[in-house]
């Protein structure tokens, strides 16, 4: 039996768009968390940042956001848990899409991190 996979989804986001597409062309069970609708709390995000396997949150980040600059989110005194509650406060700031199979997580950019995760 497969793990259902989930999805942190932006449907305006032609990336995340196509990751949903090749999850359902695989038919493969799956859960969609559109995470600007439900945004995930900073416990979910801490776990989503460990199965993502980062060296630091900003890896996760949409670093390029008008947003990130906005909040000086770039000072190299901020800590992990201070990225990671940014993420949380501001969702928009959430790279996607993130799939997430057991215990593994990827970012599809490219697409061929989630297919690397996929089961078989």
């Amino acid at each position: 039996m497969t793990d259902t996979i989930t999805l942190y989804h932006n449907p305006r986001c032609s990336k995340s768009r196509d990751a949903l597409a090749l999850l359902e062309a695989r038919q493969l069970p799956h859960q969609v968390v559109r995470y600007l609708d439900t945004p995930p709390d900073f416990a979910a995000l801490k776990q989503l940042f460990q199965q993502l396997g980062l060296d630091s949150p900003r890896g996760m980040m949409r670093v390029k956001d008008d947003l990130y600059q906005t909040l000086a989110l770039d000072n190299p005194a901020l800590d992990n848990d201070a990225l990671l509650q940014a993420i949380a406060d501001h969702p928009a700031l959430l790279e996607r899409p993130i799939a997430v199979v057991g215990s593994r997580a990827a970012i599809g950019r490219p697409l061929a991190n989630i297919e690397a995760i996929l089961p078989a």
